[in-house]
């Protein structure tokens, strides 16, 4: 034990939190690909996960050096919010929530899919899927430090 009467950090920690921090570096660098590269047209819903994720990668990089875990919290609930929001558009572009429900302007719709990686994965997708690892990932963290 600290002074604080906290559990001493761990490496499992740690490392648990760079993967998360590798992992919304990765996805903000892809959106960035995506949209300033390839010119895919970013909608008022991509645009909300993109304010959701783009401050994870400084909010996870100040808890890594040094390492305080007190971080997960925000980015979790930054991390939570991105997933709701992504979630939600995934449904949208699966015809799950009617296209009236949608926040979007004329022209860039958020019911269209601009990219399908595999066929299959479109950017609202590996959106939901980049906030659930993340989520997992800080929840393990949390966790290791509690035990």
């Amino acid at each position: 034990m600290n002074k604080t009467n906290s559990p001493e950090p761990t490496q499992t920690g740690w490392y648990l939190m760079f993967i998360a921090w590798l992992i919304v570096t990765t996805a903000t660098l892809g959106s960035l690909f995506f949209s300033e590269v390839m010119d895919v047209p970013i909608c008022k819903l991509c645009w909300y996960q993109r304010i959701a994720m783009y401050p994870m990668v400084l909010i996870l990089a100040v808890g890594l050096f040094p390492y305080d875990s007190k971080v997960v919290h925000i980015a979790g609930l930054m991390a939570a919010i991105g997933w709701i929001i992504a979630l939600f558009q995934v449904l949208l572009i699966a015809g799950i929530i009617p296209e009236s429900a949608q926040p979007c302007v004329q022209g860039i719709p958020c019911s269209e899919s601009h990219v399908a990686l595999l066929g299959f994965l479109n950017i609202p997708a590996l959106s939901l899927i980049t906030f659930s690892l993340v989520i997992i990932l800080l929840i393990l963290t949390t966790k290791t430090e509690s035990s």
